[in-house]
């Protein structure tokens, strides 16, 4: 098969696979002169974007998708009719290089089926980032899937060369597993896991004083150093610098929002995982009668993310966010919207008091706008005003907060969720104009604090009754 018509296979086989990122990752450039190729700032390619925000391009494939192993979810499983393709480590190697000299990608992400034994695939794959690194002097972003029975030292030696290793769950629980993908253990993949935990701990205490892993120049000098003694023992302030990462598909199995959670939070908590990826579940051609026919909706997929976010950096429980009478997150309300209306005992919560974890629980409230209330509340009363110029949801905020000309009449109003949902805008799609006035998408921008600034309630503007 030519190479072109291998890259079409498995770079489409790869699409299901939505742990695609290369945040944590620090800026590393090859230097001119040094005959290095690549750099990591932060049809086969996906796009992904750092913490800062850029967006970033890998080269993103299959080594194959023939594989030992028959997951019914998976479109490449064993009992499978798609055509199959297989690369070889060189052809990986040739395509990485050839795609970031057009500066089409900064990286790759490289995954595959398990062909003959994890060991033997894990070799391969390895082979990728070892010639990539060695050969070539590759200082661009590499993530390589890895594979939970593989060998340690080949897990060992992946993380030598990988920016980020990750090993997919794929599953919240054991008998998730066992009825779609039984020769997949959660106990062996979360084995593997605690290893890589293992190592990357190694590499922080290794690390400076500032206990970090590397980056930048020395990133690069210690990659080369590794390169020029590719036999020698791995330097553990080497291993994986951007951490690890898991998958976890949505909608396969009957699990709930709950569960789901529950799993992701453990995994964040027993491996420092740096994310756990949410994944629909997509219907795949010819599929088991086991799998739903149908996708789940998106938003489902959206809103884990938020109740994700709000357990990572909000404070917030996973237990919180769902009941034992509703288990799924509401698909109407954002997880953190949902969780006020239940516990409005909980507030109305006064801006300029309020401590900075309190305030992080008021609907329509980012980590950013907290910083700035607090930053603003040193020096004056926050007025209402106030509220939309730090960049607030104000129109989701305003039920729930106490400010100095504000306080909430509609609190206890039974009918708040109906009267929330309707505030949502459901403008119609306009073209742009070039030369429009700006407007800030969130909470109302111009045109609402030109409205408050009028003298207009606080309720009319809400609701619209203007």
């Amino acid at each position: 098969m030519e190479l072109e018509a291998k890259l079409a296979v498995l770079a489409d086989a790869a699409k299901y696979d939505a742990s695609c990122a290369s945040s944590g990752s620090k800026g590393r450039k090859a230097a001119a002169g040094s005959g290095g190729i690549g750099s990591t700032d932060g049809m086969g390619i996906c796009h992904s974007y750092t913490p800062d925000g850029r967006c970033v391009s890998l080269l993103k494939i299959l080594l194959t998708n023939y594989c030992v192993y028959d997951c019914l979810y998976c479109i490449n499983r064993r009992s499978s009719g798609v055509e199959r393709a297989r690369f070889t480590p060189d052809e990986v190697v040739r395509l990485t290089l050839d795609f970031y000299r057009r500066n089409y990608i900064e990286g790759l992400f490289l995954s595959s089926g398990i062909a003959r034994s994890p060991d033997h695939t894990m070799e391969q794959l390895v082979e990728v980032a070892r010639t990539l690194r060695v050969a070539h002097d590759f200082q661009g972003y590499i993530h390589l899937k890895t594979i939970p029975h593989a060998s340690p030292e080949l897990i060992a030696e992946a993380g030598r060369w990988a920016d980020r290793l990750s090993i997919n769950a794929e599953l919240p629980t054991q008998g998730d597993l066992a009825a779609l993908a039984p020769e997949k253990d959660l106990g062996v993949i979360r084995g593997a896991m605690t290893a890589i935990r293992g190592r990357i701990d190694e590499a922080r205490a290794a690390a400076p004083t500032e206990q970090r892993a590397p980056r930048g120049p020395e990133l690069v000098t210690l990659r080369r150093a590794a390169a020029r003694r590719p036999n020698a023992a791995v330097a553990p302030s080497l291993f994986a610098p951007a951490g690890q990462s898991t998958q976890l598909i949505v909608g396969a199995t009957p699990s709930t929002d709950a569960t789901i959670l529950a799993t992701a939070t453990s995994l964040y908590a027993t491996h420092r995982l740096r994310r756990v990826y949410y994944s629909a579940f997509s219907p795949i051609p010819d599929a088991p009668t086991a799998l739903p026919s149908l996708s789940p909706p998106l938003v489902r997929e959206h809103r884990l993310y938020q109740a994700d976010w709000l357990v990572r950096f909000y404070g917030f429980r996973a237990a919180e966010l769902t009941t034992l009478e509703a288990p799924d997150l509401d698909l109407a309300l954002d997880p953190k919207l949902a969780w006020a209306l239940r516990n409005r005992a909980d507030f109305p919560v006064d801006v300029n008091r309020a401590p900075r974890a309190v305030l992080l629980r008021i609907p329509g409230v980012g980590a950013r706008s907290v910083q700035r209330i607090l930053a603003t509340r040193r020096w004056r009363r926050l007025r209402l005003a106030d509220l939309v110029a730090l960049k607030v949801a104000v129109k989701r905020a305003l039920p729930f907060v106490v400010t100095a000309d504000h306080a909430p009449r509609l609190l206890d109003a039974g009918d708040l969720r109906e009267r929330l949902l309707a505030a949502r805008p459901r403008a119609a799609a306009v073209q742009t104009d070039l030369f429009a006035a700006p407007a800030d998408a969130r909470g109302g921008g111009l045109a609402l604090a030109s409205a408050l600034g009028t003298g207009a309630s606080a309720r009319s503007v809400l609701f619209g009754e203007l």
